[in-house]
């Protein structure tokens, strides 16, 4: 897996964003992404992004 994500940071605007953990679970693989500009941070499980809401 890549360790550098290019996405919109909702909090500051960067577009990089750093792989800072993973470890494997029942669920999936958990991965946490934090922005290389401040410390807004997210979580994917199995391709599931904790940021994003449901519609």
């Amino acid at each position: 897996m890549a360790m550098e994500l290019e996405r919109e940071c909702p909090s500051c605007g960067a577009e990089t964003f750093y792989r800072a953990g993973s470890t494997t679970l029942h669920l999936g693989e958990k991965v946490k992404w934090h922005c290389t500009e401040c410390e807004y941070g997210f979580v994917k499980i199995n391709g599931i992004d904790s940021s994003e809401t449901p519609a």
